[in-house]
């Protein structure tokens, strides 16, 4: 029996049945199926906890040598500036002797959950032995986040470093491209020399944006993680799912294993495609793997899932959330497929470890509860797929009589189906904005969310601070025991700065 006891809200509990999910995975576009008969399909025949978000460095003299660091990236080519190549990262990776090649990597691309995921998959490595690199983006507080040894985020001496050492090549890229390499460039170039150099056993890699173009995708991935594939950066990437698949199906390199998590029919069917024009391995949730059951419990939920190797029961996840379970179940089917489970090995992965290492989990600003009395969690969902299976977790996972939202969007995303999202949950809502240029002003999110939830329901507070206030105070207005939250959201900037705010980091 597990120790975590189960929901006691008298609430059914939430199970998922496997068998429904193949049956709905087998109702899809019969389409579908000329691509599967040409597709392998991976069959099986018969860490060390995380480290939290890092604040600035205490000696003086390393954090001046950082933010001279983070000034220099600043003068390039932000994030959402892009120009779709690969030519400026591969020249880099040319003059820097191919770090990437010397290690094998997890690539993962998708629209929400890849951050959680690769979290996951690098607890798992590092709980069988193995030294692990991970790079992933956005950060929360510490650009020092983006690039982990394992399990941890690099020391600010050691980013410093890093950025010191490829400084030289960077310079000598730029004077020979058109464009200079962009902030997501270098520090990509910065993670891959940096894995290279430690060294580690294997890389887990996040996309930034897409995949065919992304800066990351001069490495072959060993492994292609897909999460859920909704709208988002429609204006770069596609109106459809479909569409946006077919840049994300980029990183499926020649003979790679695919880990798909589940997708509408018609990203689906490009991924599928492009696995059988490389001669992919294919592994799908809800066919090879996936979620058994999973139930509520004391601080996050307790799973059975299926893995390529068979099951693993009394997996307890420190994570709220449905999603977070599938993002569980792809993060162990891609750890299988890199130990070769499925493929040269039929044996499961030690239950024992694979329970150890999603027990040390942990996402900051990913339905992170910072405060209690009133509970105040924080998440970065910020398009309309994330808000959806952040308001039905914190639903799940909480029994809030009165929950106030507090969120500060970018201008350049779909704020309308954000709010439209968490109208359901949010008794009142107070609009702000975070610190940067990107951020939607919050007079003009307002005019938005008046639209949504109506005047009466709606707060104007431009500092985060005072919405952080005036939110608590709003949860508070039914007495201390009135079971009152706040959840921040709409933005990973927000969250970061609204979990600097409430003392974490």
């Amino acid at each position: 029996m597990s120790e975590f006891p189960p929901d006691s809200s008298g609430r059914p509990d939430p199970l998922d049945s496997f068998d429904e999910i193949i049956e709905a995975e087998t109702t899809r576009d019969p389409d579908l199926a000329v691509i599967e008969a040409g597709s392998r399909t991976l069959r099986t025949q018969g860490g060390a906890p995380q480290a939290d978000v890092p604040g600035r460095p205490e000696d003086p003299e390393v954090d001046r040598a950082l933010r001279e660091a983070e000034a220099e990236l600043a003068t390039r080519w932000g994030e959402t500036k892009l120009e779709p190549s690969v030519s400026r990262i591969a020249a880099l990776m040319d003059v820097l002797g191919e770090p990437q090649r010397s290690y094998p990597s997890i690539h993962i691309t998708g629209t929400n959950g890849k951050t959680s995921t690769a979290r996951m998959i690098e607890a798992l490595l590092g709980a069988f032995e193995l030294r692990t690199g991970r790079y992933t983006s956005p950060h929360v507080q510490s650009i020092t986040e983006r690039i982990s040894l394992d399990g941890a985020p690099v020391s600010a001496e050691r980013f410093v470093e890093t950025y010191q050492d490829i400084k030289p090549y960077v310079e000598m890229v730029d004077g020979s491209q058109e464009y200079r390499l962009s902030f997501f460039e270098v520090l990509t170039g910065m993670a891959y020399a940096a894995f290279a150099d430690a060294p580690v056993d294997v890389a887990v890699v996040e996309v930034g944006m897409g995949g065919s173009w992304d800066a990351t995708n001069v490495i072959d991935g060993d492994v292609a993680v897909v999460t859920p594939i909704d709208l988002d950066h429609t204006d770069r990437l596609g109106s459809t799912p479909g569409e946006i698949a077919g840049e994300k199906a980029g990183i499926i390199k020649q003979g790679a294993t695919v880990i798909m998590a589940q997708q509408p029919v018609d990203a689906a069917q490009v991924l599928l495609k492009k696995a059988v024009e490389v001669d992919a391995t294919v592994a799908r949730e809800g066919l090879e793997f996936g979620v058994v059951a999973r139930r509520v419990a004391v601080g996050g939920q307790l799973l059975t899932l299926r893995g390529l190797g068979g099951e693993y029961p009394e997996v307890y996840l420190p994570l709220h959330g449905a999603h977070q379970a599938h993002n569980a179940a792809v993060a162990l089917a891609a750890v299988e497929a890199f130990f070769g489970v499925g493929a040269q090995r039929a044996e499961s992965l030690d239950p024992e470890t694979v329970r150890k290492a999603f027990a040390s989990v942990a996402s900051p600003g990913r339905m992170e509860v910072v405060r209690r009395s009133p509970t105040v969690v924080l998440d970065a969902a910020h398009n309309p797929a994330g808000a959806r299976v952040t308001a039905e977790a914190v639903q799940e996972a909480f029994d809030f009589s009165r929950l106030i939202g507090v969120v500060g969007a970018s201008a350049d995303k779909n704020v309308r189906g954000l709010l439209e999202a968490f109208e359901p949950i949010f008794a009142e809502i107070v609009v702000t904005q975070n610190s940067s240029h990107r951020a939607m002003d919050a007079d003009e999110l307002a005019a938005l969310a008046v639209e949504v939830f109506g005047e009466d329901r709606v707060q104007v507070e431009p500092r985060l601070p005072d919405a952080l206030e005036a939110a608590i105070t709003l949860a508070e207005e039914e007495g201390e025991f009135s079971g009152g939250g706040v959840l921040v959201t709409g933005s990973v900037i927000t969250v970061g700065e609204a979990r600097l705010l409430l003392g974490r980091g």
